[in-house]
């Protein structure tokens, strides 16, 4: 399995428009954060994980030519708002893109991109999809891949997470049910977000992703949806665990 990270910040990325802050005007490559989203290729399937905004600039700094599904953590734009950028694949493959998301969701989508799930008088440049409503812990096959979406609490909305084999990948989260730490257990890797430092009312702040880290302890974890206010990438991971690291755009790891 590789995975690939396309984008590690949070809603508005880093460099944050207008902000002078003085991470904002690093020149380190890792000080700079495309909004969320991984890919994930496994055994020649190709999964993408949340298709914000970045997402056609993301495709194309990888040079990805190819996408089997697209599962979405939630509703919010820095997780969607690419949606459209799906036409490329589908155009490619001469069919809808299977896309996976709570019911919620797909109404969201719904509504902001009527034109895509139009069923008549379609647009023809529109993308095409192929609807999958999934709930939390409900295995799901794609490609005879095992995929196990997760109950993650984001402040009081309830979103998603996966897990893939000894793979876990959260983000926006602020809370876990017991079950969803019991599915967590005996992973090689958790990708889990980190905000900043100080506290914050929807997401996990630096000492809660650690927290979450410890009660599942994970053999590595690699932190994401960061946000400027954390620090400087090189001097944050100084300072953590030795088996916690901050992820950073293109990173990739091999499982």
């Amino acid at each position: 399995m590789k995975i690939f990270f396309l984008g590690t910040g949070t809603s508005q990325g880093i460099p944050v428009i207008g902000i002078k802050d003085p991470v904002c005007l690093s020149t380190n490559p890792k000080d700079k954060r495309l909004r969320s989203s991984i890919l994930i290729e496994w055994n020649g399937s190709h999964f993408l994980i949340d298709c914000g905004p970045d997402f056609r600039q993301q495709m194309l700094r990888i040079d990805n030519q190819k996408l089997d599904a697209v599962l979405f953590t939630h509703e919010h734009a820095d997780h969607t708002a690419g949606l459209d950028d799906l036409r490329p694949y589908c155009f490619m493959e001469s069919k809808a893109m299977p896309i996976y998301a709570q019911k919620r969701v797909i109404n969201s989508l719904k509504n902001r991109f009527d034109y895509i799930f139009a069923t008549e008088h379609r647009y023809p440049g529109a993308p095409s999809v192929q609807i999958n409503e999934i709930e939390p812990y409900q295995e799901i096959n794609i490609n005879d891949k095992t995929i196990l979406p997760l109950l993650v609490n984001h402040g009081s909305l309830p979103i998603l997470g996966y897990r893939l084999d000894n793979f876990a990948y959260l983000t926006d989260v602020k809370t876990l049910d017991e079950e969803t730490y019991q599915n967590l257990q005996n992973l090689d890797v958790l990708v889990i977000n980190a905000l900043r430092l100080q506290e914050h009312p929807t997401h996990n702040n630096l000492e809660e992703a650690l927290q979450h880290i410890k009660k599942t302890n994970p053999k590595k974890a690699y932190l994401t949806h960061i946000g400027f206010q954390l620090g400087f990438h090189d001097e944050v991971e100084k300072q953590l665990p030795d088996n916690v690291f901050l992820a950073y755009d293109e990173l990739i790891l091999e499982l």
